[in-house]
């Protein structure tokens, strides 16, 4: 596994390119990344963390117009992308009826803009990627294996379990170990707020509030 420096972005995009699976920082924790419309690198993804389909990727935008052109955008997932991205929240997002659907991001997606390192990187792939956090997903019994904060971390991820992750962008240490927060975004009902991470949920109702008070379920 090769470790790459936030300079060397331009090397992991090509990495992504070729059908690699990439080690990106953010500021919760070290995700996996491959690109969405590669069913090859995505399968990468789910036997790296032994996770099965069911469980899908998170999907994220090179772009906000990529959005736009994929999906069936409310009023109030307008608001929370315009207030909130890019950054670490997460739409839940159904389909438009004549897009080309990702398998493995599922249906409604999950569907994020993020900032910074990984950001910059999405952009460079110029596509959307699929991601998932730097773990396994189900581990057995007994056995913990916390998302990894480091690219020491990573690397002790990919020795122990084998992965096959091409490259870790080495972005220092991830200081806040949560999750995204998630709001799922129906096309014709009101947002609802689903988990709550690292934006707060009083970030996500301001987004929201509109002339006669907050709209958020």
């Amino acid at each position: 596994m090769d470790v790459l420096t936030p300079d060397q972005l331009p090397a992991a995009a090509r990495l992504l390119a070729a059908g690699q699976v990439i080690a990106v920082p953010t500021p919760r924790w070290y995700m996996l990344c491959a690109r969405a419309a590669d069913p090859a690198a995505t399968d990468a993804v789910f036997r790296a963390k032994q996770r099965p389909h069911t469980k899908p990727l998170l999907l994220l935008l090179d772009s906000p117009a990529t959005a736009e052109d994929l999906f069936d955008l409310s009023v109030d997932a307008r608001l929370l992308a315009t207030a909130l991205w890019p950054g670490d929240l997460a739409l839940r997002l159904p389909w438009k009826p004549d897009a080309k659907t990702i398998a493995a991001v599922g249906s409604p997606a999950l569907v994020g803009y993020p900032d910074g390192i990984l950001g910059r990187l999405v952009a460079l792939a110029g596509e959307p990627l699929a991601a998932a956090v730097c773990s396994i997903s189900t581990p057995a019994a007994g056995e913990e294996d916390h998302p990894a904060l480091t690219a020491a971390q990573v690397a002790a991820f990919e020795r122990t379990r084998r992965a096959g992750i091409a490259a870790v962008v080495d972005g220092g240490i991830c200081p806040h170990g949560r999750h995204m927060t998630i709001v799922d975004c129906p096309a014709d009902t009101a947002a609802r707020l689903e988990r709550e991470g690292t934006v707060h949920a009083r970030a996500v109702e301001a987004a929201l509030t509109k002339p006669g008070g907050p709209h958020v379920g």
